[in-house]
Parts: C-alpha cells; sequence; structure tokens
C-alpha cells in the first residue's frame, strides 16, 4: 500500500506552528495536574480488596453481568469502585476493589448491596462465609511504594532509551527522541488528570506500551535521515531531515493506523474493563505519531541550529553503520 508515494509535505517548514500546538497541549495537561492532580486507583493510594462469589443460586438464573455489578457497587456508596471479573464466567468470582480503610464497614455495605439488589444469586446461602470469600487490605505505605516504583519504571524506560539511541545514533538524537516521548507522556497523563480518569496499573502499563511504540516510530524515521544524510551530504540538512519524513511517512501512517483501529475496537467493545486502557493506548498512537513526524526531528535540526555543532554532529553519525 503506498498512500503517500510522492509525499512533499513541508514538515520541517511548518515545525513552529507544530511546536505551538504542542506547547498549548502541554499547558493544559500541566493546568489539569496542577488544579486536579492524578486520580490514583486503590492499588497506588490504598483501600479494600473483596472476593466475591455471586454464583446463581437457582436453576435458570444467568450469569451475572460484571456490568450489572459494577453499577450497583459504584451507585451504591463506592463511586471509584474497580470492578473485576476473574475464571470462568460460570464460576462468577468477581473482586471488588474500594477506597477505605474500615475493613468490618466496607463488608458491611457490600454485604447490603448484595442481599438488597442480587437476591437471586444468595439466597439460602451464608453470606458472611460462601459469597465474600476475602477481603484483604491494601495499605497505604504499601500504596505509595507502588506508586513511586511505577513513576520509576517510566523514567528508568526512558533513560535507557537515551543511551540506545545515543550510542546506535548520535547524543542529540537520542536526548530529542526522549524529548518527544515526555512530551507524548505528559499530554496523556494531563488528558487524564483533565478527566479525572484514574491511574491504575493498567494504565501504567499502557504508558510504558506507548513509550516503545512511539519510540520504535521515531528510531525508523533516525534511521531513514541516517542513511540519506550519507546519500545528499550536498543538500541542507533542513532538506534532507524534511525529505527523509516524508519517505517514511506511508510506513508511519499505515502502522499508525491499523494500530489505532484495534485500540479503537478495544476502546468501543471491549466493555469497561478495557476502556480505560484502550483509551491511553489510542491517544499514545495519536500523540506518538504526532511527536515522531513533527517533533522529534524537528527538534534535532534545532539543537544542532542553537548549537552550531551540525557539521560535526553530522559528520559523526554518518560513520556509524
Amino acid at each position: 500500500m503506498r498512500l503517500f508515494q510522492n509525499a512533499n509535505i513541508p514538515f520541517v517548514k511548518i515545525r513552529r506552528t507544530a511546536y505551538v500546538i504542542s506547547v498549548i497541549l502541554i499547558l493544559a495537561g500541566i493546568a489539569g495536574l496542577i488544579i486536579n492532580g492524578l486520580n490514583w486507583s486503590i492499588d497506588f493510594t490504598g483501600g479494600m480488596a473483596a472476593t466475591i462469589n455471586l454464583k446463581p443460586a437457582k436453576a435458570g438464573v444467568p450469569p451475572l453481568q460484571i456490568d450489572k455489578l459494577r453499577n450497583l457497587v459504584t451507585s451504591n456508596g463506592f463511586k471509584d469502585a474497580e470492578v473485576q471479573r476473574y475464571g470462568e464466567v460460570e464460576e462468577a468470582f468477581f473482586l471488588i476493589k474500594v477506597k477505605g480503610s474500615q475493613k468490618e464497614e466496607v463488608k458491611e455495605q457490600l454485604l447490603d448491596i448484595i442481599r438488597d439488589h442480587l437476591p437471586e444469586y444468595v439466597e439460602g446461602r451464608d453470606l458472611e462465609n460462601d459469597v465474600i470469600i476475602e477481603i484483604n487490605v491494601v495499605g497505604q505505605k504499601a500504596g505509595a511504594a507502588m506508586q513511586s516504583n511505577a513513576i520509576l519504571a517510566v523514567l528508568i524506560a526512558l533513560v535507557l532509551m537515551v543511551i540506545y539511541i545515543w550510542i546506535r545514533f548520535e547524543f542529540t538524537f537520542g536526548l530529542m527522541a526522549i524529548a518527544a516521548l515526555f512530551h507524548d507522556v505528559l499530554i496523556i497523563v494531563g488528558i487524564f488528570a483533565l478527566t479525572g480518569k484514574e491511574i491504575t496499573i493498567q494504565i501504567i502499563a499502557a504508558l510504558l506500551t506507548i513509550v516503545g511504540y512511539s519510540i520504535n516510530d521515531t528510531i525508523v524515521i533516525f534511521d531513514r535521515i541516517r542513511e540519506d544524510l550519507k546519500i545528499y551530504r550536498k543538500d541542507p540538512v533542513p532538506v534532507v531531515f524534511n525529505r527523509s519524513i516524508n519517505r517514511t511517512l506511508n510506513r508511519t501512517i499505515i502502522t499508525a493506523g491499523t494500530t489505532l483501529i484495534t485500540s479503537l475496537s478495544l476502546y468501543f467493545f471491549g466493555g469497561a474493563v478495557l476502556h480505560d486502557f484502550a483509551f491511553a493506548i489510542s491517544l499514545g498512537i495519536i500523540f506518538g505519531t504526532y511527536s515522531s513526524i513533527f517533533v522529534a526531528s524537528n527538534l534535532v535540526i534545532d539543537t544542532y541550529q542553537i548549537t552550531h555543532k551540525e557539521k560535526k554532529s553530522i559528520q559523526h553519525l554518518t560513520k556509524k553503520k
């Protein structure tokens, strides 16, 4: 498929417009972080995790749908509850995570919800022993440690990528690639802050996935730039960069487009459990592709112009295999 066979879009020429768009998005995200902060899940803040069994008490009663249970729990005192199913549908095991520090109080509230709204699933059963299997406490210290580890995981991934690109290309390329990744992560985290969506373990996994996806896209463009710099030595560097971005545009758009279709399918049809994860992945594909095309390479050009080290850096880059 060749959607952009002879593309000649002036990406370098319009880079300052792209910078303005990026700055606006980043400032909006920072404003969201300052005003609203991040809505960390109980995995990071502490709370209760209750394991319950809601297998139908009578024959002919259909298995409980997770959306029904989620709506009941969130509309009856546990607005920020996380509800997950595990095991086979017929086994009807659910994990309910709620914010709160009083174990017995949370247990009684859950029992009241189940007793009042789901009698067909608990009739004739011992609620405290057969329905609520166990309740575990997620301590605030453990949650804070997980929060720190999650942030550290993202930062370590970024640092290791700088080292890799520095070795493979040149330090300026590595630094600007990571600047583009910070751009992507900050915008997505800012959107989550503005919308009040919860930051869960799954969202941290999505952010790390986004980092890997975006850097791969950027490396493909950088690799073409390096090859074109060897071939078109007499052309101005901005011209070579722009030509390289256009030559990889077909691959970039097709890869991003097909991946985005998959993530949007998860968003619309994957159910509430995957909703926020797919939302983060979709945003990551959009902004990761945008930063690979408009931000990373253009920042390299501007850095060369500011530092006046263009000739030396290009010579060093073209000598590498």
